[in-house]
């Protein structure tokens, strides 16, 4: 029996860097399913009616990403609890009776790709260094007390976005200055840098590791590039170090779920093809 093509998308302003249509589509093909996942430049203004006309267009939902997270909870019908906790949507599903729920998969992700790609001591069971204090940083570190990390150390350039975050959140956090930030490493299990410094055309996240333990876990939400300069120094002194791209598979599996009824897996086939390396 022919069974409609299932259609999902991501949207966000500008898009064209979004690597979720080639994660997508590899899962489509990979499992054999009718479906179509495009990406859709969007402008602020036109959320309201993209939104609304998501049962007339066909789509089972969609992905968001920047600059849309905050402004798209004013537009759905229900938040998912990480959703309201992280005070952000990146995964929309519209439900069979026009109902749209909104998530968010960051921390799903970022947990998942460190479950996944470290297999060493527990790394939450001392000091958390959380440096950053924007969208995914917020996520982050709500995604680690709930995990029980028992302090954190959260450190931004801007200190008083930082306490911000703290206020909103509550929980261990202890504000560090931007000035405190290399030796705040010496009791450090878990380093996690939630800011663009390092990305391809930025500037580099200037911290010294000499104070960090040599069995500390250190993490970068960047992949571009790759391998940053703070997972190469690190990795040069011998510290473990889990880079960025699995937490971008991973959050992308709830929604892939949700939309086409295949509970997906991150594979390094999955990896190399995102990241166009090879693999089938």
């Amino acid at each position: 029996m022919y069974q409609d093509k299932i259609k999902a998308g991501v949207i966000g302003w500008p898009i064209s860097h979004s690597l979720s249509p080639r994660l997508f589509s590899y899962w489509l093909k990979k499992y054999k399913i009718n479906g179509l996942y495009n990406a859709y430049a969007v402008e602020e203004k036109e959320l309201p009616g993209v939104l609304s006309n998501l049962r007339k267009e066909g789509l089972a939902g969609l992905n968001v990403t920047v600059p849309h997270k905050q402004t798209v909870m004013e537009y759905v019908d229900q938040l998912s609890e990480r959703a309201s906790k992280f005070g952000a949507v990146n995964t929309i599903t519209l439900k069979k009776d026009g109902i749209l729920i909104g998530d968010n998969t960051d921390g799903f992700g970022f947990i998942e790709n460190l479950k996944q790609n470290y297999k060493g001591l527990n790394p939450f069971c001392g000091v958390s260094v959380v440096i950053g204090a924007g969208g995914a940083a917020r996520s982050i570190v709500t995604t680690l007390i709930t995990v029980g990390v028992k302090k954190i150390y959260l450190i931004n350039r801007t200190r008083r976005n930082a306490e911000k975050l703290a206020e909103d959140i509550g929980g261990p956090i202890s504000i560090l200055d931007w000035s405190k930030r290399h030796e705040s490493l010496a009791d450090a299990t878990f380093v996690v840098n939630t800011t663009t410094l390092g990305m391809n055309g930025k500037p580099p996240l200037d911290l010294t590791l000499e104070a960090l333990p040599k069995k500390a876990l250190v993490n970068d939400i960047v992949y571009t590039p790759l391998e940053t300069q703070l997972l190469k120094n690190s990795k040069i002194r011998g510290n473990p170090t889990v880079d960025g791209i699995g937490m971008l598979l991973h959050q992308a599996r709830p929604g892939f779920a949700a939309w086409f009824g295949k509970e997906p897996i991150v594979t390094k086939n999955l990896r190399n093809h995102v990241l166009a390396l090879g693999g089938d």
